[in-house]
């Protein structure tokens, strides 16, 4: 009988350019704990719903050239968090790849589907009521989430459906992200060692 526990799928990754010094480390088997410094508290705040809603644990530190604008920031956090899933979840054997997530908060509604395919493709679809939430610039929420998915390799589906609030049509979107991930990372219970291709690969 084989009672050994599988191994924690975790992974850190450090990123240093002339314009940001950025570290991110997750567990994908975790439970939602955070710990941010990244000069950017609406961001922030948008990460936690990633963690809280994905069941991951994120550690993200950033350095970056907040005195021009948080534009590299933002990118260059995705760019790292992206090369972080692909290192932790590895070569996707075992997993449902597939995720998907409908999420409302109040009027507004966000619809999240992911595919761990190792082709990057963004289909990103938020039509921001304002173009500010506070002094974030929600534009780079699209830089963000073309960072993620070109270093995790991630065919992601993303599209706001409602909203008239742009605080509320950003949290959807990252909540449903965060399930639709979930979801995706998950192990196939009824193939734990199958690669989830016809094609033997991703």
């Amino acid at each position: 009988m084989n009672n050994a526990q599988p191994a924690v799928r975790k992974a850190t990754v450090s990123r240093d350019t002339l314009e940001t010094q950025i570290t991110v480390s997750v567990c994908l088997d975790g439970s939602g704990k955070t710990a941010f410094d990244t000069g950017l508290p609406f961001l922030e705040h948008m990460l936690d719903q990633i963690a809280r809603h994905g069941m991951v644990d994120l550690d993200i530190t950033a350095n970056g050239d907040l005195h021009i604008d948080a534009h590299h920031t933002v990118e260059d956090i995705g760019i790292t968090l992206g090369q972080a899933l692909a290192k932790a979840v590895g070569d996707r054997r075992g997993i449902l790849r597939y995720g998907h997530a409908y999420v409302p908060l109040d009027e507004a509604l966000s619809r999240v589907v992911v595919d761990f395919s190792g082709r990057p493709s963004l289909h990103y679809n938020v039509p921001f009521t304002r173009s500010t939430v506070g002094d974030f610039d929600v534009d780079l929420f699209s830089e963000f989430f073309h960072g993620l998915v070109n270093h995790a390799q991630l065919t992601l589906h993303i599209d706001n459906l409602k909203g008239e609030n742009s605080h509320h049509q950003a949290e959807t979107v990252f909540k449903a992200f965060g399930r639709a991930l979930r979801m995706a990372m998950s192990a196939d219970d009824r193939a734990p060692l199958a690669m989830p291709s016809t094609k033997g690969v991703l």
